[in-house]
């Protein structure tokens, strides 16, 4: 399993999906891999189903479902290889395409870590990505930055409640990956009573 973090004394495991205009091996997802791997995480870092078809580029909407189908299966994978308790994370994107599945399938992991959820396109608040968020069930720890253009804070804590929001500050929507080590205490206090 190609960027697999798996350290000896793994506890649980996580499979992490990236941004719509990134790949695995995007610096954030690496740092905060490296960060969880010290916290006793295996950690896969995972291409999503458009990602591997092409090697840049956005998603097409048409392909969603060939994403979450990709994460469903990465996450089965993850749980036969490691026999833990497995819980998805995902940036922008790949954290949407987590929540969506989550919603559609709430048994399937045992929490979600949302990096810097695109609540709205930049500058077009009008056109919400929530329509499945009331149905979200899974436990779900959203991390944004307070200067992310894809939702602001307020914006944030109206969509996303009653999921618990992390703000970063002087953080935009990409998230430097000097933030994986705060990241990495807030998941670690939150998804400890998950376990």
């Amino acid at each position: 399993m190609e960027r697999l973090s798996l350290p000896p004394d793994a506890t649980r495991a996580l499979v992490l999906t990236h941004g719509a205009g990134s790949h695995a091996d995007a610096p954030l997802l690496v740092a905060l891999s490296d960060e969880l791997a010290r916290h006793q995480w295996a950690v896969w870092r995972v291409n999503l189903a458009y990602r591997l078809a092409r090697a840049s580029g956005p998603p097409h909407p048409s392909g969603a479902a060939a994403d979450r189908a990709s994460l469903a299966d990465a996450i089965a994978a993850l749980a036969h290889e490691t026999g833990l308790p497995v819980f998805a994370g995902g940036h922008s994107y790949g954290g949407r395409q987590g929540t969506m599945l989550a919603a559609e399938q709430p048994d399937l992991v045992r929490g979600l870590l949302i990096l810097s959820y695109p609540l709205h396109p930049p500058k077009q608040p009008e056109k919400l990505r929530v329509e499945h968020l009331p149905k979200l069930r899974t436990p779900s720890l959203f991390v944004s930055g307070q200067r992310d253009d894809f939702g602001t804070p307020a914006e944030l804590a109206q969509w996303l409640a009653p999921h618990p929001l992390v703000l970063l500050e002087g953080q935009g929507h990409s998230l430097a990956p000097k933030c994986a080590a705060r990241i990495a205490e807030e998941w670690n206090q939150f998804s400890a009573r998950l376990v």
